[in-house]
């Protein structure tokens, strides 16, 4: 795993940038701090950070290729699972290698399929090319937008990067946020392609962007298509679990050490199951690691999202499995700690987080950093197999907005009660959700002969597949490249996505439970406390001490005068939050002193220009 950048103008010569070139690249160290390089050529610049993965001493880039009609470069971000199988191809079709890595094995596909390579990759990636035989940069991503990429154009050309932090780097790039912008960071709602900074742009999951003198071009190469699905309950259950095995199977190859994320749940267990069944093949034992929080397993309190804590299954599917595992026991001092807050917000490059969730997180992984350089994580496959409560809420099935937005103040609080008034009315939130939402769900294809609730059952999986699920793979991603540890993530293999996502949702729920075929698919290799288990989110702390702490860090922004945060917070809303009485402090206020400290970070440290007008 690594961090891109580059720099295409058409009207100079960019060898004479090499001091903002390396400016750029620099700020994508902690995504690649194994090595950097770059490389310049008339109108192209390219930057790398590498995270050495696969093919240590041998996959260094910028990658180059010389033709009789000029240079290819690559940079490249990710990892491609079946390149063995694309580097036979290639050899026998007279390409030569040099090195084992994927890297190359990606050059010389596009040097032999162009822009076609896309349609052949497995894995999670975005890369870009600058072809010298064209004058043309070519960017690719993923089909489902595991690795983060956008670019920014400019009067003769393009600025490209793994995080925005690298595009802002560049002069030429203006550190400004509008009303669109703030409304992508407070409706939780991702827009396909925007990058909440203004001029900037995402290179969209699935996309092929080609910049060349005439302009910018995008082709989109792979969406989510709607196809009949025939396979019967046993075929099917068989089917996801014959792709789960290839998957993971594949996405266990590294010549570092790798690991697992092990909640208790349904999703992390079968896949970290699966994986300790294949290592042991060549006698390994798999490494999981799980978060908790002090005291939390005495303590913990039931609610309508947590049933249950998840340390106790956590252990039971280590026992069953025989991982070597390790709980990262964290404290609420830690997760309050301003300067944990600041890192994921430098991460992410927007004020856009999950609270404690976030801080959590990004601590998880720099523990995990301390013995693996790769993780398997269970995301997403509650978006592919239909695990989320609003799958079986019939008011969030039926309501004309993201089901996801429909319960999500009573269970995390919202953000209604700490912006100025003024802002939100500009923002005008609601009617911004209601016209992405008609965006959204336009072009669904409906199968012939679909019932009503079977096609609004789509629409809600299609929902979760194209727009929430980006939002937590860039949280994922942000949060682990912070700390240089490559996060897998297996359920978003999109053949899997593919077959799932077209499977009905009769079949899909077929015992009255969330992932059904996911629970029968791997029901051989489960313990059965996890099987029976109810699904249960990404934990969150339950000490009211981290509350207590929030408080005090407000009330120190709140002794500052004039800090900028108050042209977005409502001051006074935010001081009645942080004088709040601890048994008082809600989910909704203590959401609010998050993203006022969030926001205030943010202005900090990025110093952008907000324009409300």
């Amino acid at each position: 795993m690594c961090g891109i950048t580059g720099w295409v103008s058409f009207d100079r010569d960019l060898t004479a940038e090499s001091t903002t070139l390396d400016a750029m690249t620099e700020t994508m160290s902690c995504r690649g701090p194994d090595d950097r390089g770059t490389w310049s050529r008339g109108p192209a610049a390219l930057g790398h950070r590498r995270l050495a993965i696969i093919d240590l001493p041998g996959g260094r880039q910028p990658m180059t290729v010389g033709t009789p009609r000029g240079t290819v470069a690559l940079v490249y971000s990710g990892e491609t699972y079946n390149f063995t199988e694309l580097r036979r191809e290639l050899a026998g079709r007279g390409h030569r290698f040099t090195t084992e890595s994927d890297t190359e094995v990606v050059l010389s596909g596009y040097l032999e399929w162009g822009e076609a390579l896309a349609e052949r990759l497995n894995g999670m990636y975005a890369f870009a090319i600058w072809d010298a035989r064209h004058d043309k940069l070519v960017m690719i991503r993923d089909r489902m937008g595991i690795k983060p990429f956008y670019y920014y154009e400019t009067s003769d050309g393009v600025l490209f990067g793994s995080e925005p932090k690298a595009i802002l780097a560049n002069p030429l790039a203006r550190r400004r946020v509008a009303l669109d912008g703030l409304r992508e960071v407070f409706a939780l709602v991702k827009t396909p392609g925007h990058a909440v900074w203004d001029g900037m742009s995402e290179v969209e999951p699935g996309t092929v962007v080609t910049v060349d003198r005439s302009g910018l071009r995008r082709h989109v190469y792979w969406s989510l298509e709607t196809r009949p699905h025939t396979d019967d309950r046993d075929t099917t259950v068989a089917g996801v679990r014959e792709l789960l095995d290839d998957i993971v199977r594949r996405q266990l190859v590294s010549d570092v050490p790798r690991c697992t994320l092990l909640s208790g749940g349904l999703d992390s267990s079968a896949m970290t199951a699966i994986a300790a069944r294949q290592l042991a093949e060549t006698g390994e034992t798999v490494r999981s690691f799980a978060v908790d929080f002090v005291g939390q397993a005495d303590n913990f309190v039931a609610d309508e999202l947590r049933g249950t804590p998840d340390t106790p299954y956590v252990h039971d599917v280590a026992k069953s499995v025989g991982t070597d595992h390790r709980d990262i026991v964290l404290d609420s001092h830690s997760l309050a700690d301003p300067d944990v807050r600041a890192k994921m917000i430098r991460a992410r490059d927007i004020p856009m987080g999950f609270g404690d969730m976030d801080a959590s997180l990004y601590l998880l992984f720099r523990a995990i950093r301390e013995h693996s350089t790769v993780a398997l994580s269970g995301e997403s496959a509650d978006e592919v197999f239909g695990g989320y409560l609003q799958f079986f809420d019939e008011t969030a099935r039926t309501a004309d907005t993201f089901p996801w937005l429909v319960r999500f103040a009573d269970h995390f609080g919202d953000d209604a009660g700490i912006l100025r008034p003024d802002l939100t009315a500009a923002l005008d939130l609601p009617a911004f959700i209601k016209e992405s939402y008609a965006g959204a769900v336009t072009g669904i294809r409906r199968l012939d002969g679909e019932s009503d609730f079977e096609f609004r059952m789509r629409k809600i999986s299609y929902l979760h597949l194209t727009r929430f699920v980006r939002v937590l793979l860039d949280r994922k991603d942000r949060a682990s490249m912070a700390v240089g540890l490559e996060v897998r993530v297996p359920f978003c293999d999109h053949r899997l996505v593919e077959y799932v996502y077209n499977a009905p949702w009769a079949l899909k729920s077929f015992d009255g439970r969330e992932k059904s075929l996911l629970r029968e698919a791997t029901a051989d290799v489960l313990p059965r406390s996890v099987y029976d288990r109810v699904k249960s989110p990404y934990p969150s702390t339950q000490d009211p001490k981290y509350a207590v702490a929030l408080q005090g860090h407000v009330k120190d922004l709140l002794a500052l005068p004039g800090h900028p945060v108050f042209d977005l917070v409502d001051r006074e809303q935010a001081a009645k939050a942080a004088e709040r009485e601890a048994p008082q402090i809600t989910q909704a206020s203590r959401r609010g002193l998050e993203r006022t400290l969030d926001l205030a970070l943010w202005l900090d440290l990025y110093r952008p220009e907000i324009v409300l007008a």
